[in-house]
């Protein structure tokens, strides 16, 4: 005999956290959170250091893999994410952005409407709790602890430092009136530990709110479809497969990729891509698994003896191993480092309305996602394009549930891509050659041989991959959108009483960082399916 509750929840990334926390805060709602990770609540997810084992490995961490890129050489891409209560916030570099306001005012003019930045800004202040921030623009008694970095690095000032040189404005907040700029970021940290989605909305009241279960180790197999309605989730744990039934909802929030994947499994997509597999159709939603975007990201990475940077040698690894006192004591000092503590938003050209490239300032070489390792300490700058024009896909590798999907962001296939990325590269490359950077640089590891725009070009698709910020597979629209998925209030279209509540319902990719506004779909979210009880 299976469960039945009001609402099923399938994920515990981000949006699926909010949403559960968030409905879960009514007593007389009851709510199953279904993850298919573990609880993601011990030293290893909470110190932000160690998030060098996480992203590379498959500790928390999905670890999927691309299809071939012809836009990259033909290579195959990586594609990290959270497996684990809180999802990618688990694993992620915990930088605090929240888009551009241009980004909601833009998804509005698209006919989603609620979703200007008026209407979006209510929400990110409702989830924060800001130690540095407050006013028109910030919130301090949210769930989502946000501070200022606490490794006491001397390299932001440097960075700083080059940063006038290169005659870029200092921002000391890309969260407020103003975002274009360079400075040290935002973390989502409390006290020096990471705080994950999970830590916000849910790791607090397991076993304290009756009507809130969370299922750790069951990974959803099939979304159950009767009379053209959601009623329930088929899942695996223990090697068994259970259901679970809702009342009122199913609440889809896998991500970009494994929402538009588990839609598929359950029949609803694209109907001759589903027979392709086997599948038989319940619904056909051609926009399914379509509109796949991310922000391309080129890494310039330098060898560096300075005392503020980490790596693979005897100095580095003592380094860090001196700190861990520092850090049980304080919640201070380099184990507290997110690596990407400085960056910011760059235009390429003056003309322009909004920044278009996107910086982040590491503390360590990288080269393929810290999968490869260099001898010695240095350093790092990422740029990544905010808003690219190419789009990919997700699609299924077969009709296994427990089969990754197939994931193809068809990196750099608008030539336009790739020519504002050389634009990007000449832009952060002026950063990077100011005096006071150059002063730390002792080895070029990727680009000393760069010299005229085709070798930008060449190095650009040998070099690019994710920044990890996939969106837009179940892509929100008006009824006249034939990409569309869900409505403006997140309900997938011909599909009764199921709803999309992760990054795969943006429309359009924002400027930054996708975990916040992810975690405000989830706050928006909540509040939309509690309107619609009080009305019904």
């Amino acid at each position: 005999m299976s469960e039945t509750v009001d609402f099923v929840v399938v994920g515990g990334g981000s949006g699926g956290c909010a949403v559960a926390g968030r409905l879960s805060e009514d007593a007389s709602t009851s709510v199953v959170l279904l993850e298919a990770g573990g609880t993601a609540d011990n030293w290893v997810v909470k110190t932000p250091y160690a998030l060098s084992l996480m992203v590379p490995s498959k500790l928390n961490n999905w670890h999927f893999e691309t299809v071939p890129q012809p836009g990259l050489n033909g290579r195959i891409g990586y594609q990290p994410r959270g497996k684990g209560l809180g999802g990618s916030s688990a694993i992620n570099a915990m930088v605090y952005i929240r888009g551009h306001k241009w980004d909601y005012d833009h998804w509005a003019e698209l006919g989603n409407a609620g979703w200007s930045y008026a209407d979006v800004l209510p929400y990110f202040k409702r989830s924060e709790n800001n130690t540095e921030f407050n006013g028109a623009y910030h919130g301090q008694s949210g769930p989502l602890h946000v501070d200022r970095l606490r490794t006491d690095n001397p390299v932001h000032e440097i960075f700083l430092q080059a940063a006038r040189e290169a005659q870029f404005r200092i921002r000391d907040d890309f969260n407020g009136e103003e975002q274009e700029g360079l400075g040290p970021y935002q973390l989502t940290q409390h006290n020096g530990e990471r705080w994950s989605a999970a830590r916000a909305y849910v790791h607090p009241y397991i076993g304290t709110r009756p009507n809130l279960r969370v299922e750790t180790d069951a990974q959803a197999t099939r979304i159950l479809i009767e009379g053209g309605r959601a009623v329930g989730v088929a899942y695996r744990h223990n090697d068994q497969i259970r259901e679970v039934r809702a009342r009122r909802e199913v609440i889809l929030a896998s991500g970009a990729f494994q929402s538009p994947q588990l839609l598929m499994l359950s029949g609803i997509g694209d109907a001759a891509a589903l027979k392709t597999h086997g599948i038989d159709v319940v619904h056909h939603l051609p926009g399914v698994g379509q509109n796949l975007q991310d922000h391309p990201d080129f890494i310039f990475a330098y060898q560096s003896d300075a005392p503020y940077f980490t790596g693979t040698s005897f100095t580095g690894i003592a380094r860090i191993l001196s700190t861990i006192g520092q850090y049980r004591r304080e919640g201070r000092g380099p184990l507290t480092t997110n690596f990407a503590e400085c960056g910011g938003f760059l235009k390429t050209r003056p003309d322009l309305d909004v920044p278009d490239i996107q910086l982040h300032f590491g503390m360590a070489m990288v080269d393929d996602h810290g999968r490869k390792r260099h001898w010695g300490t240095g350093f790092s700058c990422h740029f990544c394009l905010l808003r690219p024009n190419s789009r990919g896909s997700v699609g299924l590798s077969s009709a296994d549930p427990f089969a990754p999907p197939r994931i193809d962001p068809n990196f750099l296939s608008d030539p336009s891509d790739l020519e504002t990325m050389v634009a990007g590269y000449k832009t952060t490359q002026r950063l990077m050659q100011t005096p006071a950077l150059r002063a730390l640089q002792q080895k070029d590891l990727f680009t000393a041989n760069v010299r005229t725009d085709d070798d930008i070009r060449a190095i650009l698709r040998e070099r690019v991959d994710t920044v990890y910020h996939p969106v837009g597979t179940c892509k929100m629209g008006a009824d006249n959108d034939p990409e569309a998925v869900v409505d403006s209030r997140l309900r997938v279209k011909g599909v009764g009483s199921l709803r999309i509540v992760d990054a795969s319902v943006m429309p359009t990719l924002i400027g930054g960082n996708t975990n916040a506004p992810t975690i405000m779909i989830g706050e928006k979210a909540a509040d939309m399916i509690r309107e619609e009880m009080r009305a019904n």
